[in-house]
């Protein structure tokens, strides 16, 4: 996670860490919390840039990337 999101051209710059709180092999399920540094409010940029629909679409292309 940390790859994907500090090379991220769209949210590297203001992404920070990631963290797995829980994985399971079983259901192929993973729980985990990604932490950004975000500037002062400008319009519109937590409602499209820090959006959590695009914030997995940045993962999910990788995903399909490497596929």
């Amino acid at each position: 996670l940390t790859d994907v999101y500090s090379s991220s051209p769209a949210l590297g710059r203001y992404f920070r860490s990631a963290q797995v709180f829980y994985s399971s092999n079983e259901s192929s399920t993973v729980f985990y919390q990604l932490e950004f540094s975000v500037p002062p409010s400008t319009e519109g940029f937590m409602e499209n840039t820090m959006n959590p629909d695009f914030i997995k679409n940045v993962l999910r292309q990788n995903i399909y990337d490497e596929n």
